[in-house]
């Protein structure tokens, strides 16, 4: 019984795939993962913190793109999907498509039970390398809890979290205050509906 090996497909072979693609994939060591489809929950959240964010950074260098947006991390070819994607300064993108970023300065996601242990794991490990990531957030979708790592001038990463509905979280990076009222704006946990 022979066994043919997985093609592992090239970074253009994926882009040609993705791009014509209904379905959002991120490509994970020549892979095409597909991704899961969102809670109304994680959509709601994912509103609330780009209200929040372009509200603050309306009259300032930086930009704010939700999900759509593709993140390249050249270190390793990874290609990923953030729900959220904040970028000071110059726009750096990898292709003449102008659809896959190079240079976000914070990360955000929205944490699923699928999708946790991956984003806390090798997905934080991979973003880590692109020189100009800052700051990264997960936020909980089924209660109040908010975990932010802030990049050290050391280059240690240093963890806050929090699940106090009356406090905030400080991205110092773009100077913005994210309320935990503001995340969670309007949703609904599962024991509440």
């Amino acid at each position: 019984m022979s066994s043919q090996p997985d093609h592992k497909l090239t970074e253009d072979e994926y882009l040609a795939i993705e791009r014509r693609s209904e379905v959002k994939h991120e490509l994970v060591d020549g892979t095409m993962v597909a991704m899961a489809g969102a809670s109304p929950a994680h959509v709601l959240i994912v509103t609330n913190l780009v209200i929040a964010l372009g509200n603050q950074l309306r009259d300032r260098e930086c930009v704010v793109y939700a999900s759509d947006l593709r993140v390249k991390i050249q270190k390793s070819g990874r290609y990923t999907y953030p729900d959220i994607s904040v970028v000071c300064g110059r726009l750096e993108l990898a292709t003449e498509q102008r659809d896959t970023l190079l240079n976000p300065r914070v990360l955000i996601e929205v944490l699923s039970e699928s999708t946790k242990n991956y984003d806390r794991g090798e997905k934080f490990e991979q973003y880590r390398s692109i020189p100009s990531f800052a700051e990264y957030v997960l936020v909980a979708q089924d209660r109040h809890h908010v975990e932010h790592y802030a990049r050290q001038k050391d280059g240690r990463w240093l963890l806050e979290e929090t699940d106090a509905v009356a406090e905030s979280v400080v991205l110092e990076s773009i100077e913005c205050r994210l309320a935990l009222t503001e995340i969670y704006a309007k949703v609904r946990f599962p024991e509440e509906s």
